[in-house]
């Protein structure tokens, strides 16, 4: 299991109503039903990825949360949860307002551009860096927004969306992010998982 994915179950009290944006091979949404009775629907756009959903038996729709987010009536679940997807959206600021519509609550987790090593392979080598987080070269890469966790912060306060937390997570590590650290935790924090309201 990815340490995401425990830090965003650890986020979500039992027996809620989810909604899993973008909720590739549905993971995240097995580990939500079986270890915290959370009822969690999944959002997602590759046809192959909801095929495995509902092979595990997941409640999934093929659609794309760019375009088809408003269809889900306002605060019509608990959480709404996005990981690693935002930075891939043409347009992630009306997502993310969709997404506040339709949850009482939202979690996001980003790839932190901002992370140390990315820093210094684009400083030492000139160009942009391929790492396991970030797996892909910039002709072929997903990612059409990167973002830093300082960026989401600057981005949430200036659209007046509040972080109820803010979680940096690395392989060994797990830590809260607030503005008296944010400087480090934006250097050495490979993802950020947040919570917004």
């Amino acid at each position: 299991m990815k340490k995401e994915f425990k830090v965003i179950a650890d986020l979500l009290p039992k027996n809620v109503r989810v909604l899993d944006v973008g909720c590739g091979d549905g993971s995240l949404m097995d580990l939500l039903v079986k270890e915290k009775n959370i009822e969690v629907r999944g959002l997602e756009l590759v046809e192959e990825n909801v095929k495995k959903c509902i092979y595990k038996g997941l409640s999934v729709i093929e659609g794309n949360a760019e375009t088809e987010l408003h269809q889900f009536p306002n605060q019509s679940f608990d959480f709404v949860v996005l990981s690693q997807t935002l930075q891939a959206f043409y347009n992630p600021e009306k997502v993310l307002k969709d997404l506040l519509r339709i949850g009482k609550s939202v979690i996001i987790s980003i790839p932190n551009f901002g992370y140390w090593k990315v820093r210094t392979s684009l400083l030492l080598f000139g160009k942009m860096p391929v790492t396991k987080n970030l797996p892909n070269t910039w002709y072929d890469t997903p990612n059409l927004h990167m973002c830093t966790i300082k960026d989401l912060f600057d981005f949430c306060s200036e659209k007046n969306i509040r972080i109820d937390r803010a979680i940096g997570v690395n392989e060994n590590s797990i830590s809260e992010i607030k503005k008296s650290n944010l400087e480090i935790k934006n250097l050495f924090s490979k993802l950020g998982v947040f919570l917004l309201s």
